[in-house]
């Protein structure tokens, strides 16, 4: 499911990113890997939207800080818009409202949606299950206050990329168990839904670019409490007995990404099981890659093409 080389543009970003000689995220603590982050992902607010509200909810473990977008299309106050909750990624370590803005733009912006991105408590100081218990709260929140800030309760999805794809797709999966509110699409970018790191993807992709299997490594330490929490479908998706009769999913995955094969055998378990799912394979791309669309074509053309499935589904 490779490709033979890496995208000649992506490669390029790529290039740059290594001339920085920026450490890989294992090789740092927490706290610099955090201010890393920062550094290298915060950039301008664009594109323009609406309006930007932070607010925040109680939580079960506090308040949750989430940051509200309203495109211009919905600029009506009196239209209800599609709704998204969005929760970046970072391993469930790292991650801001701040790092992952410019995308929560974009999708508003592509989608004509309400885009609501949650802060959720990052590990080691708030390990599993602090994250899912959080995500799930924010679905069932914004399903119950979504029409204050314009969305549409009955047009409610879940997003998210990496960590992020994969407590959206907790959060489908809890929804399904506990009868939580109704969720009409799941758009999952890249998530993190195994815990093998033998996979041919793991060993091909062991270096990276952008993402290694050290990296990985090093978030589920910071993220698991113990080995056992690895069994426990809402860490690791592909353990559920049971990945049916949830929201239609898509799944974005990249040939060079060590989640590769985890991302498409998640697509296999929906097909299988019974959720309607669009696999979306991207062979020449990378870990992160929908981030690039003002430097990476073919990330400008995935993106879309998720956001062509959100308006079609929500």
């Amino acid at each position: 499911m490779r490709a033979a080389e890496l995208d000649p543009e992506l490669a390029a970003v790529v290039d740059e990113l290594e001339t920085l000689g920026l450490p890989e995220w294992h090789d740092l603590s927490v706290e610099a890997a955090r201010r890393l982050e920062d550094e290298v992902f915060s950039g301008e607010p664009e594109p323009a939207v609406a309006s930007v509200r932070d607010v925040a909810f109680d939580g079960p473990h506090g308040e949750v800080p989430v940051r509200v977008y309203r495109p211009e299309s919905a600029a009506d106050p009196d239209a209800a818009a599609r709704t998204l909750v969005y929760f970046h990624g970072g391993g469930w370590t790292l991650g801001t409202l701040d790092s992952i803005d410019g995308p929560c733009r974009e999708l508003a912006t592509r989608t004509d949606s309400v885009v609501v991105s949650v802060d959720y408590r990052l590990a080691p100081e708030h390990p599993f299950p602090v994250a899912v218990d959080e995500a799930a709260a924010a679905v069932e929140w914004v399903a119950t206050v979504a029409e204050r800030f314009g969305g549409d309760p009955d047009r409610l999805g879940v997003a998210g990329t990496s960590a992020g794809g994969t407590l959206a797709a907790v959060a489908a999966l809890h929804a399904r168990e506990f009868d939580g509110p109704e969720i009409a699409g799941q758009f999952l970018l890249y998530p993190i839904a195994g815990h093998d790191f033998e996979t041919d993807s793991y060993r091909e992709n062991a270096d990276g670019p952008l993402l290694t299997r050290a990296d990985m490594e090093w978030f589920y330490e910071r993220y698991l409490r113990s080995p056992v929490d690895a069994a426990n479908p809402f860490a690791v998706p592909l353990r559920a007995d049971d990945l049916g009769d949830l929201p239609p999913a898509t799944v974005v995955t990249a040939g060079f990404d060590p989640l590769r094969d985890d991302g498409l055998a998640l697509v296999d378990r929906f097909a299988e099981e019974g959720t309607p799912v669009e696999g979306r394979h991207y062979p020449a791309m990378a870990h992160g890659f929908c981030s690039l669309t003002d430097r990476v074509a073919i990330a400008e053309e995935a993106l879309s093409a998720v956001a062509e499935d959100v308006r079609s589904r929500l």
